[in-house]
């Protein structure tokens, strides 16, 4: 593992407990940084944050409970972990993938839970922590997008247009924040495995599987690896951005 510097550096990793978060707040952690974990599973939060203090038990490791769907548990939140201490990093990965269907046959009541939770949820953590992050001396904000929302993904066509909207709200906020010390990008991976894999049907996990040319899929480390240099002082230049970590699936 190359060593990245956060030393000193307080996250806040949505959807923390599982997945893509906990292996960025993994990453922090070992980068000497601190980490806040907001997810909406209280019991699996409380089992990542002992997981986590195992492994590095002199690190400081908080868990707030959070809906990032609710402006309003999102507003409560913010308060909460800055009370705590200021942030530094804004990382988000809460997110959820919707069912596998034509969009004629797509459920709307699904269709509306996909967009409250990857992009209405997104934009309320931005909105609360960037206004904090803007008056201080550095910030770093990384979106989880999905080459999905630069392809467009056959039969799941809520998370596709979710993801895409990511991407354009991260080079929006990117270009509003380039005067001052906070940067903001977005990674789009390929299909990584991790449990959001449960909520995908058999064959729309081989249909992602056959279009990344290296013929695997993504590692939860791989992600932490680039999303922690985006968020280190090292990343200094890049600012609405988007890096994609595909395989070879994403050639643009």
């Amino acid at each position: 593992m190359n060593q990245l510097d956060l030393k000193g550096r307080h996250a806040v990793v949505t959807g923390g407990a599982t997945g893509l978060g906990y292996a960025i707040a993994h990453r922090v952690l070992a980068s000497g940084g601190e980490v806040t974990l907001w997810d909406r599973d209280e019991a699996g939060m409380g089992k990542a944050q002992e997981t986590l203090l195992a492994v590095f038990p002199k690190s400081q490791v908080r868990g707030v409970r959070v809906d990032v769907a609710s402006y309003e548990s999102v507003v409560q939140a913010s308060a909460k972990t800055i009370a705590s201490k200021a942030v530094d990093i804004l990382v988000n990965c809460a997110g959820i993938t919707g069912p596998n269907t034509k969009v004629w046959d797509y459920p709307v009541e699904a269709w509306r839970d996909v967009m409250d939770v990857n992009v209405n949820g997104l934009f309320y953590c931005c909105k609360e922590l960037s206004s904090h992050m803007r008056e201080r001396p550095f910030g770093r904000i990384v979106n989880i997008a999905s080459v999905a929302g630069k392809d467009g993904n056959p039969n799941a066509s809520a998370y596709s247009a979710s993801k895409a909207a990511v991407i354009g709200l991260t080079k929006s906020l990117g270009k509003e924040l380039a005067e001052t010390n906070v940067r903001v990008n977005c990674v789009t991976p390929a299909a990584v495995k991790t449990a959001i894999f449960d909520q995908m049907s058999g064959e729309h996990i081989q249909f992602m599987l056959s279009k990344i040319p290296m013929g695997r899929f993504g590692l939860p480390e791989e992600v932490a690896a680039l999303v922690c240099w985006l968020c280190s002082e090292d990343c200094s230049f890049s600012t609405g951005a988007v890096f994609d970590l595909s395989g070879g699936r994403a050639t643009y």
